[in-house]
């Protein structure tokens, strides 16, 4: 018997510890949709200052369209950024600037059919307010967390529940260890 309890013992531990930093891994590699498709990282290629656009974000009616948490709404979701027709990267600073500071007809293929007024229908929003706005929308994309793609999300899962069948075939195997030693304990004390 004892035999058995090592043998699960020394195959469970380490493939709890082996799922669990291939878990780790997971988690900690930057997928590109999540660092917007650049190789750039944190404030560097920045156009402004992504605190003051979120700043500008929130009072400059922003939201109105785009939702407070950039999740969209009549207007384009803007984390994770929708993908556009004919755009090979919607996160370019020229790009956002461009269509913040000139608005955007609808297109065919567009996500959504709503029109983007410039400056986002107010007028009071200076060149700096735009690049500032253009820096927060990517600093959320590269930080934020979009959802996962299909395939990430079936590799997560398919990891916690092998984990925790491994987790059950563990405690099941403890639960009838002790129990078979029950048994032993009741059947010795009748035949005494």
């Amino acid at each position: 018997m004892r035999v058995t309890r090592g043998l699960v013992l020394a195959l469970t531990i380490p493939a709890f510890f082996v799922l669990t930093a291939a878990s780790t891994l997971a988690d900690s590699t930057p997928s590109p949709a999540a660092s917007g498709g650049t190789a750039a990282s944190g404030a560097a290629g920045l156009p402004g200052d992504p605190s003051r656009g979120e700043q500008v974000y929130a009072s400059g009616g922003c939201t109105a369209c785009h939702g407070a948490s950039l999740e969209g709404g009549v207007g384009a979701t803007l984390n994770p950024i929708d993908k556009l027709p004919g755009v090979k990267n919607p996160l370019d600073p020229n790009f956002l600037i461009d269509i913040i500071t000139n608005g955007r007809q609808p297109q065919a293929g567009d996500p959504r059919s709503t029109k983007m007024p410039a400056k986002g229908g107010n007028d009071k929003l200076t060149d700096q307010d735009i690049k500032d706005l253009a820096a927060y929308i990517i600093v959320q994309n590269r930080s934020g967390s979009p959802p996962l793609s299909p395939g990430e999300l079936a590799k997560r899962t398919i990891l916690w529940v092998s984990i925790g069948i491994i987790a059950m075939v563990f405690i099941t195997y403890l639960l009838s260890t002790y129990n078979m030693r029950w048994i032993a304990r009741r059947a010795a004390a009748r035949r005494r």
